[in-house]
């Protein structure tokens, strides 16, 4: 399914076959065969996987684009990967590559789908390229992919990192279809009735093996290009499974918070209470702890009130809803249990193909990312860094040999770069990143993203990044949520003449200190935030701070901040981490 202006239209199975195999045989007489590096640059829409199937039918290999790619960093990868073709969908991203035309060295030709006006002769259109594709093209599909192999290099996808250049991870078709086969349990997916949406980027591996398995187990795909239209989309396909990142949860929660703010009288009492009502219900929803006859009434009652509400803004059909890209915070999955929204934690990277744990209906540890799937190994090293074997890993990073062997050991291990433990039944608990982790001038290590999860629970704080790293003590950059602290002022009667004012107005001060002060509660002496700044700007993709996986750039921060920071520690009696026991 894909929207076309109001209305959703639908592709059957059939006839995307027929476009598959359609552009496999116009890239087959273009010269591009098994080996050839095809880049792929296009939001998600069905084209996506159409010319993905074709370019893995010839043996070649796709290498995705981020669909909003900086055009430096879209050279980079063409240049780099030896792009022989490059197969482009959408105006917007068309007018972007063919505006860098003259700075790609190796691809030979361009196929643009949904041509912008003025686009010339230069291009082929991929609308004119399948459109007399029949049964032969399908016949002589099914002949070339059948002579594919499992080892053969299927894709090549460059990571956003969060320092340095990108390094382009090979991943054979054996990866790729080992992970789709162990990463989903029977039952899982439904051809009979479920119906998937798909909107974080398919250019990452993430997105790409979802896709994978709801088109192999039969399942709806509805496509969705930009990130703002998802919320609409939710309310109008009504989907019953998706894939999501922290950063959804994290966006909706303070959404949700919102609405119940919004209310008056009597329905916000009714809000906090069903709140309340959701606390107290966790054992029960999030853990499967017996409950009281009393406390499933009062479940009841919120839910017909206000929890099927909730439900109703994101589709109210969610079965299964699985969450990946970076560890979410456990307060987080625990509020969503409990108002029956079901979130399954999982854990992978672009090196994995990418699932490496996962959470399942049938066993499901909320907090945890899960146990390893099938085939895969998972132990932890002596210094807590997370260490993967099995048919998923990747083959190495390509013409990087030097990285590949620091990545990979001689028997197979990949090293994640990732911090965690092991429970004693085999769930794993990721807490961050190696290379993020802070080591103050005491010497204590502190994980900065367990800090600033906390932080982003609360309603006033949209986006947070803790610092500390050779310092006396722990600071963060904090990113005010402005609606919902406005709206918190207006009942106390506070007003503010623009956002720049909020930031250092003594009120907003004391309410973030006071969300601080939250979080330090959970967290050790040497852990605890001591001072904050306020920032006038999220976070973005666009402006260099967050990879497509809404990772945070740490190192960019930290530069792009470095006056804040610094401000921070200037001049400051700083205390000193007591002795821990």
């Amino acid at each position: 399914m894909y929207k076309a202006g109001e209305r959703w239209e639908f592709i059957s199975a059939p006839e995307m076959l027929r476009r598959v195999a359609g552009l496999s045989a116009a890239l087959a007489e273009l010269g591009v065969g098994p080996g050839d590096r095809v880049a792929l640059f296009s939001a998600n829409r069905p084209e996506w996987h159409i010319a993905d199937f074709a370019i893995l039918g010839l043996g070649a290999v796709n290498v995705p684009i981020y669909f909003n790619e900086s055009p430096e960093r879209m050279s980079y990868i063409l240049n780099h990967s030896g792009a022989k073709v490059a197969l482009v969908f959408g105006g917007e991203q068309a007018q972007r590559l063919l505006g860098h035309r003259n700075a790609l060295c190796s691809v030979t030709h361009l196929i643009v789908g949904s041509a912008p006006a003025g686009v010339g002769s230069e291009v082929l259109r991929y609308e004119a390229l399948i459109a007399e594709a029949g049964e032969s093209q399908v016949a002589a599909y099914r002949r070339r992919a059948a002579q594919v192999t499992s080892g053969q290099l299927a894709t090549i996808i460059y990571t956003s990192g969060t320092t340095g250049e990108p390094k382009g991870v090979m991943l054979t078709h054996r990866n790729l279809s080992s992970n789709v086969s162990d990463g989903f349990t029977p039952g899982d997916l439904r051809s009979d009735g479920d119906l998937a949406l798909s909107f974080l980027p398919l250019a990452h591996v993430y997105e790409r093996i979802m896709g994978y398995g709801y088109l192999f187990q039969g399942v709806t795909v509805a496509y969705v290009e930009v990130i703002e239209a998802v919320a609409q989309a939710l309310v109008e396909v009504r989907p019953t499974v998706m894939a999501a990142v922290p950063r959804f949860f994290e966006k909706l929660y303070a959404s949700i918070l919102e609405q119940g703010r919004k209310a008056a009288g009597f329905r916000q009492k009714v809000f906090r209470w069903s709140l309340d009502v959701a606390q107290q219900a966790l054992p029960w929803r999030a853990f499967g702890k017996p409950a009281a006859l009393s406390l499933r009434l009062r479940w009841a009652i919120a839910d017909r009130l206000v929890y099927a509400r909730i439900r109703a803004g994101i589709g109210g059909r969610l079965r299964i809803i699985f969450s990946g890209g970076a560890p979410l915070a456990k307060e987080l999955a625990e509020f969503f249990w409990s108002v029956d929204i079901p979130i399954y934690q999982g854990y992978g990277l672009t090196q994995t193909s990418p699932v490496v744990t996962t959470n399942f209906p049938e066993k499901n540890r909320v907090g945890s990312v899960g146990r390893p799937i099938p085939n895969v190994e998972v132990r932890i090293a002596e210094d807590g860094e997370i260490l993967v074997r099995g048919p998923c890993v990747m083959q190495g990073y390509y013409q990087k040999p030097d990285e590949t062997r620091e990545a990979l050991t001689p028997d197979g291990w990949l090293r994640t770069g990732d911090i965690g433990y092991l429970d004693a039944d085999g769930y794993l608990y990721v807490t961050d990143r190696k290379k993020d982790l802070l080591k103050t001038a005491a010497g204590k290590f502190v994980a900065p993203q367990l800090i600033e999860n906390r932080l982003k629970t609360s309603p006033f704080i949209l986006n947070a990044a803790v610092v500390g790293d050779k310092r006396k003590f722990v600071a963060a950059l904090i990113v005010p949520n402005f609606p919902a602290i406005e709206a918190r002022a207006r009942e106390a009667g506070v007003e503010f003449s623009s956002p720049a004012a909020m930031l250092v107005h003594p009120w907003v001060r004391e309410l973030i200190a006071q969300e601080v002060e939250r979080a330090n509660a959970h967290l050790a002496q040497y852990e605890t935030i001591k001072r904050f700044a306020l920032l006038e700007r999220d976070f973005t993709f666009a402006g260099g701070e967050l990879t497509y996986t809404m990772k945070l750039k740490r190192r960019v921060v930290e530069e792009r901040y470095r006056d804040v920071i610094e401000q921070l520690y200037a001049n400051v009696a700083e205390p000193r981490p007591q002795p821990q026991s």
